[in-house]
């Protein structure tokens, strides 16, 4: 989310983006990063409790902050807003049954959980997922493309955020529907208001331009639809971005 942060840095914000142990593309993926997202917030809020780069920037900071992700990153960022768990997205108990066993990177994922259960560790983090993630230092959230993990949040938790939420989807996500996403989030989340972008708007519209490495490697992730500009996209949602934060 580079792209996002470098915006957001130019209109005087000083970004602050996470790498999540086992569920980032810095380092090898984990089944346990990819079924325990509930520990993402609690990355973000180490982060903000870290004295270190505040000491590094020497200048007085604000301890309020904006909260903004894209699909797991979105999901984050409700979390940090006042979401809380009802049901994980690939437990047997869920009763929203999801269509697949796993994400793009992680197609088995649900395999996996019996055995990881068995392990001390990954149970106690099974065991919170329920828990209020939640930060007070969070002014207002913006999820972007959240995914199908959302439909697993308590209705009640949603319904008693207090944070205004901003969501941005794409016309063309077949991986996290605005239909199914977006929609269900806006009737639940009372103060809460959803952007669909059109002109064939992808799930991946929201990484990074391609290098050319990368388009060869994964074109799936680099090509968009039609001719689409991606970074006329980028620039957009960081715009709706910075006015929504501006405006909280």
């Amino acid at each position: 989310m580079e792209w996002l942060g470098f915006r957001f840095a130019l209109q005087g914000f000083i970004a602050l983006a996470v790498n999540h142990h086992g569920h980032t593309g810095s380092e090898p993926y984990r089944a346990e990063g990819f079924l325990c997202m509930w520990e993402r917030a609690s990355d973000f809020t180490a982060i903000l409790d870290d004295p270190a780069w505040r000491n590094d920037l020497g200048a007085q900071i604000h301890e309020q902050a904006f909260v903004s992700g894209f699909s797991a990153g979105a999901y984050t960022a409700l979390l940090l807003a006042g979401a809380r768990v009802a049901f994980s997205q690939f437990e047997p108990d869920n009763p929203v049954k999801s269509p697949i066993q796993g994400p793009r990177e992680f197609p088995n994922l649900a395999d996996e959980l019996p055995k990881l259960y068995e392990k001390p560790v990954f149970r106690a983090s099974w065991d919170r997922r329920r828990s209020d993630f939640s930060d007070s230092r969070i002014r207002a959230a913006l999820a972007i493309a959240p995914g199908r993990s959302v439909l697993g949040f308590s209705e009640d938790s949603l319904q008693a955020m207090k944070r205004p939420v901003q969501l941005i989807g794409g016309d063309e996500d077949t991986v996290a529907p605005p239909k199914q996403c977006c929609d269900w989030l806006v009737r639940h989340i009372p103060h809460c208001r959803s952007e669909v972008l059109s002109g064939g708007v992808g799930h991946y519209t929201f990484l990074p331009e391609g290098s050319k490495i990368g388009r060869s490697a994964a074109p799936e992730l680099f090509f968009d639809q039609g001719g689409l500009n991606r970074t006329a996209i980028h620039n957009e949602v960081a715009r709706k971005a910075v006015e929504f934060f501006s405006e909280t």
